[in-house]
């Protein structure tokens, strides 16, 4: 099981998804901005405000301890409460568009940052109630980064058989004594799972795991 990093998978998952989301974004009704997330206690504004902030402090190197703790995370978030909402689409497309070189050039520590923004972008699509939420063009750069940041959260083996897709994909850590538990859906689906989104409505098989065993994000 490969665990080699590409360091361009980041830039690349968060050009695609400012290419995909930054005109959706910008045609939204203003009253869509203040509808409730996934996220507990954020409206779709807020999520906005939060993936620009953590992009921007990746893309200015202002990295200090504890940085994306959720008090760093809501200060942020409370710093721009007053600013219009074209400073923080500005700002959200300056980080997706300049992050990329910067998490490349690092150990991969931010690589998961880069993949939960990606997450957010769906948080924001389902709570608009605009298609294509945890899927799109970016999947196929968000389903190498998810498998890669299972192993760092030491996550159990997982063999994901995904609809459309002809091998399965590897996530997770082997555990002696301990065969590989087995996923049967799509992959919008098992990024719910992994990144502890609401599964209503959705229809897949898991055995071998618990849901809460393969979370990434804690």
């Amino acid at each position: 099981m490969s665990d080699i990093r590409d360091p361009e998978l980041p830039g690349r998952l968060l050009r695609t998804e400012r290419d995909a989301l930054l005109p959706l974004l910008r045609a939204l009704p203003p009253e869509c901005f203040e509808l409730r997330t996934a996220c507990p206690g954020w409206t779709v504004r807020q999520v906005l405000a939060h993936c620009g902030a953590a992009l921007v402090r990746i893309v200015d190197g202002r990295l200090e301890e504890g940085v994306f703790l959720p008090e760093a995370n809501a200060a942020d978030v409370a710093q721009r409460e007053h600013w219009p909402l074209s400073r923080i689409l500005d700002e959200l497309e300056r980080g997706f568009t300049e992050a990329g070189p910067v998490i490349a050039a690092g150990d991969g520590e931010l690589d998961t940052v880069a993949l939960g923004e990606w997450v957010h972008a769906g948080d924001v699509r389902e709570a608009c109630g605009r298609p294509g939420a945890y899927a799109g063009d970016g999947t196929a750069y968000a389903l190498p980064l998810l498998a890669r940041a299972s192993r760092r959260r030491d996550t159990p083996l997982l063999h994901a058989t995904l609809t459309g897709r002809p091998e399965p994909l590897i996530l997770g850590n082997a555990a002696d004594g301990r065969p590989a538990a087995r996923f049967h859906g799509d992959a919008a689906t098992l990024i719910r799972i992994h990144a502890g989104r609401p599964l209503v409505a959705t229809r897949y098989r898991l055995s071998g795991a618990t849901e809460q065993e393969l979370l990434i994000y804690r």
